[in-house]
C-alpha cells in the first residue's frame, strides 16, 4: 500500500522541491516533498479559501489544521505579526517542512507545528482554517471536526473549504445541526467556502 498525506511517517523517499505561491497579495516560496498534500503546487481548495476569505490582523490564537507544508499557518503569522498560530497535522514530515517554510517566511517563534495530541488541552482558537483531509472517511472526518471546534473561542469562526462533489452541502448542513451554524461565504473551481461558527 502506497503513501497516503495523512500517514503518520511517509515511507516514500524525501525528495524535495520548491513551490511559488501569492497569498493574499505576498510571494512565498514553498518547499515541499514527496509524501505531503499537494507538494506539486498550492492545491485549488485552499487556493480559493485564501481567496475567498480577507486575512486576519489582529492578535489571536489561530490553527491551521491538515496545514501540509504550512501554506495557510505561515500567511497566517504574516498578515497577523501579533497571532500564535498552531499547524496541526498527523504527517511528520509535513510538520518538518511547516517549520522549514515558517523559518523561510520569518514566522517560526509564532507558528507551532504539532501533532493533534501535542497541542495542550486549555488552548483556544480565535480562528481555525482548514482544507481538511475528506478522504480519511466520513466518521473520521466528522469526529475530528468535532474535536476542535469544541476548542473554538465563543465568538470564534471556522473557515473551511470543501469540494461540492466530496460533500461540501452536506457537511453545512451536519455542521448546523451539530450546533455549529455554517454558511456558504464562497463557491469557485468546484469548491464550497463555509464561515461555521459557536451555536
Amino acid at each position: 500500500m502506497g503513501d497516503h498525506f495523512f500517514s503518520a511517517d511517509p515511507q516514500s523517499a524525501d525528495v524535495r522541491r520548491t513551490v511559488e505561491a501569492r497569498i493574499w497579495g505576498r510571494p512565498y516560496v514553498f518547499t515541499t516533498a514527496t509524501g505531503v498534500f499537494s507538494r506539486d503546487r498550492l492545491d485549488i481548495g485552499t487556493s480559493v479559501l485564501l481567496r475567498s476569505v480577507e486575512p486576519p490582523t489582529g492578535p489571536g490564537t489561530f490553527l491551521d489544521l491538515g496545514a501540509g507544508y504550512g501554506p495557510i499557518a505561515c500567511a497566517l503569522a504574516v498578515e497577523a505579526p501579533e497571532a500564535t498560530v498552531w499547524a496541526v497535522d498527523v504527517n511528520n514530515r509535513a510538520l518538518e517542512l511547516t517549520q522549514v517554510n515558517a523559518e523561510v517566511a520569518g514566522v517560526a517563534d509564532r507558528v507551532r507545528a504539532a501533532l493533534p495530541d501535542d497541542v495542550p488541552d486549555d488552548v483556544r482558537f480565535d480562528q481555525i482554517w482548514s482544507n481538511p483531509a475528506i478522504h480519511i472517511g466520513k466518521p473520521e472526518l466528522h469526529k475530528m471536526l468535532l474535536r476542535w471546534l469544541s476548542r473554538l473561542a465563543p465568538d470564534g469562526t471556522a473557515w473551511f473549504v470543501i469540494g461540492k462533489n466530496l460533500g461540501g452541502d452536506s457537511l453545512q448542513r451536519w455542521l448546523t445541526d451539530q450546533g455549529y451554524p455554517s454558511e456558504r461565504v464562497g463557491s469557485a473551481k468546484g469548491f464550497r467556502v463555509l464561515r461555521t461558527r459557536r451555536e
